[in-house]
């Protein structure tokens, strides 16, 4: 699988086309930007990588199915602006699914969410070692709960072993403090064999907004692995500690 240098002028020169578009696209629709900029950030990086390695924009928030351009098309992999978002997602949620074009009334109420949370913040116990074990269990977990669970393990009284599944740029732009490993989508099933010795364990995957490493859980069910929580939401939901680099 080609890797893609983010830092290469072929890059940079494809995350300015890239820019370009989603302008072109929130003109022509009349959306606007997630007001979270690191939200948007994303999205277009994993566009531009997209394009550079596969010759279209797929949507960065699903795994790219097919090795040649033939078995991609034949998938129906989702291409940005895709279908789903713009039928589906934007009229109902208000967004599509990984963030990017928002509708002004989404956008505005995101705001006003973002300036609450800022004024109050929630401080609760730590969890105890039998509710630590029955949260780890969970299938999906939400922000505060995967940040709980690395407090409880950070505390020794779990463990479990946290994935992120997103791509090395991905990981590079910012990942959660207590990650243990990167096992890109792009290349799963190769990077997953070094963890087979964790098939009777915890593990937790991550990625951008939930949807890829849903897929990776679901993959590593069939693979043998008996216990596997996904953060649904994905890293844009996780309030805890990033770590950039």
């Amino acid at each position: 699988m080609q890797q893609v240098d983010m830092n290469s002028p072929e890059f940079q020169a494809e995350l300015e086309k890239t820019w370009s578009f989603v302008e072109k696209v929130n003109k022509q629709f009349g959306f606007v930007q997630h007001p979270q900029d690191d939200v948007n950030e994303g999205v277009a990086m994993g566009l531009a990588r997209n394009k550079l390695m596969y010759g279209k924009r797929y949507c960065p928030c699903f795994m790219v199915i097919g090795e040649t351009k033939e078995e991609q098309k034949k998938a129906d992999n989702r291409i940005c602006p895709c279908k789903p978002a713009l039928e589906k997602e934007i009229p109902k949620d208000g967004k599509c699914h990984c963030g990017i074009f928002c509708t002004p009334e989404f956008a505005e109420k995101e705001k006003k969410i973002d300036k609450i949370e800022e004024v109050v913040h929630q401080h609760s116990r730590g969890l105890s070692i039998e509710e630590a074990t029955i949260l780890l269990k969970k299938e999906q977990l939400d922000g505060d709960e995967l940040e709980a669970l690395l407090e409880a393990r950070e505390l020794k009284m779990i463990d479990f072993t946290l994935l992120d599944v997103r791509e090395l740029m991905e990981f590079k732009m910012g990942h959660i403090v207590g990650t243990d490993a990167l096992v890109p989508t792009s290349q799963f099933y190769a990077e997953i064999e070094n963890h087979n010795d964790k098939k009777s364990k915890a593990v937790i995957v991550y990625c951008h907004t939930g949807s890829r490493s849903y897929q990776v859980q679901y993959a590593m069910k069939s693979l043998g692995f008996k216990q596997i929580g996904n953060l649904q939401y994905g890293i844009i939901s996780y309030s805890g500690d990033i770590q950039r680099g």
